[in-house]
């Protein structure tokens, strides 16, 4: 199967998808290992990771479709990838829709915020008019219609604007539209969270920022609730941060860091042992030919 038909057969299945978000072929292959069924290229962790940088729009289209080739082609699992504000008009979310296809990845989100967006749990952030939002709804699921063939997610961060109703009006419209999934980021509370679940007619996804606007729930709650995903963007990046930081601090004063893990398994990690096995077997002359 391609990655969105594994994505597909993903939301058909019964109970809740718990999906550690990744920002570099190296996290996304340790989720994998781990055992999850799938992942999502988080732009705030891409934006940190590759940047250094802030979530503010000032990474480019460009340089996320090349993370997410990276991202692809270390996993088999399928990969959730976030399209910010499509990068411009109707035919720049098309344009998205189909270069993050022809990346590998199985599902694009687009969200409402104005350019240059802002991470969801962050102040400043301002969306685009309804109408508007869901013209590049509309023109994401064209494209997808039209041959990308990836699944599309639909995101609203008008509840921190326009409050909760103005947020469940536009997800239930981008359901309407044909969002194959529908984020609405940052409700407040475990009620709007059950509310938006209950009256959007597509499979739904919650954010589970710690210290952000969102009560942080058990995955069983977070399924009693209604959702289908429950995403994780930077719990990844924050015990790697904190990791470095330590180790860092640790060799600043004069001590050797404990490193938590062998040289052979973080070899076995990045892939030597089936490297070195496939570096064998051309090593031998092919059979018969003495």
């Amino acid at each position: 199967m391609s990655s969105a038909q594994q994505l597909r057969a993903l939301l058909a299945t019964p109970g809740l998808l718990v999906m550690p978000c990744c920002f570099d072929a190296l996290s996304a292959r340790l989720i994998e290992q781990a055992g999850f069924s799938l992942t999502f290229m988080s732009g705030f962790a891409v934006s940190a990771a590759r940047l250094g940088a802030p979530d503010t729009g000032l990474i480019s289209y460009g340089e996320m479709v090349d993370q997410a080739r990276s991202i692809c082609g270390a996993v088999s699992i399928p990969v959730i990838g976030d399209g910010d504000t499509g990068y411009g008009n109707a035919m720049n979310v098309k344009r998205t829709v189909r270069g993050y296809a022809q990346a590998g990845l199985a599902c694009v989100m687009i969200e409402d915020q104005v350019a240059p967006k802002r991470c969801g749990h962050t102040r400043g952030k301002q969306v685009v008019p309804r109408d508007e939002a869901l013209t590049r709804v509309r023109a994401a699921v064209d494209a997808r219609d039209e041959g990308a063939g990836v699944l599309i997610m639909a995101r609203t961060d008008a509840r921190q604007t326009h409050g909760f109703d103005e947020a469940l009006a536009r997800a239930r419209a981008f359901a309407d539209l044909g969002a194959d999934i529908v984020f609405l980021e940052a409700p407040e509370s475990v009620e709007e969270m059950r509310t938006f679940c209950r009256e959007v007619r597509a499979p739904a996804m919650a954010n589970m920022v710690d210290h952000g606007r969102t009560p942080v729930l058990p995955p069983a709650e977070l399924e009693a609730l209604g959702y289908k995903i429950a995403a994780y963007p930077l719990t990844l990046l924050s015990v790697a941060a904190a990791a470095m930081r330590e180790a860092l601090a640790a060799l600043r004063a004069g001590q050797h860091p404990d490193p938590r893990m062998s040289f052979g398994a973080l070899q076995e990690i990045v892939g030597f042992p089936a490297y070195y096995a496939e570096e064998e077997r051309y090593a031998q002359p092919p059979p018969g030919k003495g």
